[in-house]
């Protein structure tokens, strides 16, 4: 029977192409998304992969979410944290709902998903969680310190369950990507794109299905003795 897989912010950018590659893989995937009923339709169409809203940042729709992905498909096995939101400017600036925000989505969520899985898979003796963090949650990016806060808390959250869960052969490893030729950084003008480009040593973006294969082995049974690592996937942009 093949494992189950869910995928927060599974419909669109990096998440899409996650949910594509581990259904490539033959795992059984589960996408949930948070607002975007038309591309999140579209999507499965196209892919033929199930979706579920809710709000990840809401601890009772996390709840009710996983209970329903968990009645239909089977027992989580794989879960990406993937979704996240940026509420960028300046600090002197921001807003505490801005800053609330995004930590509700990028670090609440570590909670909201996880929790309502790890005892299943702590029971049954297997389980893969990966997490989704961020080039600026390593080394910091100006006007996002919400987000590099969130994203810098995912990598210590991972850290800890990592050793939590060890022996119960549950892996729990972070993924933090650098920039990736989504939809969000293709609006960006072109010439702010070369400026980000020319700081990259590889020399171009990165893309999605590079970070979708690196969840696809962080999934497998293969990577069973890496547990509480950080995989930077940025072209040498930074080297933790």
């Amino acid at each position: 029977m093949a494992r189950v897989a869910l995928v927060s912010g599974g419909t669109r950018g990096i998440g899409e192409a996650i949910s594509i590659a581990l259904k490539k893989a033959g795992y059984t995937v589960a996408a949930n998304y948070g607002g975007n009923d038309e591309k999140a339709n579209a999507f499965t169409a196209a892919h033929g992969i199930a979706v579920f809203k809710w709000d990840v940042g809401d601890p009772k729709a996390c709840e009710d979410g996983i209970k329903k992905v968990e009645a239909e498909l089977g027992p989580v096995d794989v879960l990406v944290n993937n979704a996240g939101i940026t509420r960028d400017g300046m600090f002197h600036k921001a807003t505490f709902e801005q800053w609330r925000e995004v930590m509700s989505t990028n670090l609440d969520s570590m909670f909201t998903m996880t929790r309502p899985v790890i005892d299943g898979m702590r029971e049954r003796g297997f389980g893969r969680i990966i997490n989704i963090s961020s080039i600026n949650g390593q080394k910091g990016q100006m006007g996002q310190a919400n987000y590099s806060a969130a994203k810098a808390g995912v990598i210590g959250f991972t850290k800890a369950l990592a050793q939590e869960n060890a022996k119960k052969g549950i892996t729990v490893n972070v993924i933090a990507p650098g920039y990736i030729a989504t939809e969000m950084v293709m609006a960006v003008p072109e010439k702010v794109r070369e400026q980000i480009i020319a700081t990259i040593p590889v020399g171009r973006l990165g893309h999605a299905e590079e970070i979708a294969d690196a969840v696809v082995y962080l999934a497998g049974d293969g990577a069973g003795f890496i547990t509480g690592s950080t995989l930077t996937i940025n072209g040498g942009q930074y080297i933790a």
